[in-house]
């Protein structure tokens, strides 16, 4: 169409144009170049893709699919981190949409980000059934949260394994940045003794991070945060779930994980916004019916 355009700007007289076939020959023989240009790049995506470390969104549409092998494996080893993973997924597209970032690579990123769990997933909540015996009421503060942090090493390791790219394995390692394992720190802290043989190290009960390198992953660790938080919640109200969100994110931006991705202030009240939202819609009221009982 540029070729015949532009020919049809040069010509002296339009019935020139219409006669002329070799103008019309050499306009479809470079569309057909063109044609045959993009089947070639399609071709090649994925070793230009692997090359210059790139992700594209037809990659990430791909890898949208929960067949994928680690995904079907991590829902039978450990279905509650599993549907965490789904709901986090959610949660973290909205919000990056809502600031202009790749709410499909969020989403992505957060299919995969604990895949780590699923080599020890009795020892994570999500995945503990009623009844069942604690594993941590056996072992040490340290011990414990050594359990809990090695999840990040084990994910990227599956990760690498199955030649997930490099933009999913940062979700992996950075959706924890270097938070502290608050739980088991206080514990070992309350456990001290006067000779100190117990003193908890702070640096023992952090994760190894790197903290968020990009918008994406920073969306991701709110989101992460905010989605097991509000399971504690007895009563998710409005009012409760604005004060979770806006707590655990001045919690994250205190201790500085937000210092390297990117995220200015104003983004970050706009993610909040999006994931209340998305949690009121999550936690959304039911009519209760005359012959439904309290659980």
């Amino acid at each position: 169409l540029s070729v015949w355009g532009l020919n049809l700007i040069r010509t002296d007289s339009l019935s020139d144009i219409w006669q002329n076939t070799a103008i019309f020959v050499e306009s479809l023989k470079l569309a057909g170049w063109s044609l045959l240009c993009c089947c070639v790049v399609a071709a090649f995506l994925p070793f230009i893709e692997r090359a210059f470390g790139i992700v594209t969104d037809i990659s990430l549409l791909e890898l949208t699919n929960v067949s994928h092998p680690l995904l079907q494996e991590l829902a039978r080893r450990a279905p509650g981190t599993y549907n965490h993973s789904l709901s986090v997924a959610t949660i973290g597209e909205a919000a990056a949409d809502a600031i202009g970032a790749n709410g499909l690579l969020v989403r992505v990123g957060a299919y995969f980000h604990d895949i780590g769990k699923m080599l020890k997933p009795e020892y994570f909540i999500e995945n503990m059934v009623e009844g069942q015996e604690n594993q941590h009421e056996n072992l040490t503060p340290a011990m414990s949260a050594l359990i809990i942090i090695g999840h990040v090493k084990d994910g990227s390791e599956l990760a690498e394994q199955h030649n997930l790219p490099q933009r999913l394995i940062d979700f992996v390692e950075q959706h924890h940045g270097t938070t502290l394992v608050e739980y088991f720190y206080h514990e070992a802290a309350a456990r001290l003794d006067e000779d100190h043989r117990t003193d908890a190290d702070e640096s023992t009960f952090r994760y190894p991070g790197p903290k968020p390198q990009s918008k994406e992953t920073g969306v991701m660790m709110l989101a992460d945060a905010v989605e097991s938080a509000s399971r504690t919640l007895s009563e998710p109200t409005p009012k409760r779930i604005q004060s979770l969100v806006r707590e655990i994110t001045l919690k994250r931006l205190l201790d500085g994980q937000f210092d390297e991705c990117g995220l200015t202030m104003s983004e970050l009240r706009v993610v909040q916004e999006s994931i209340v939202k998305t949690l009121l819609a999550v936690h959304h009221g039911r009519i209760k019916y005359p012959d439904q009982r309290t659980a």
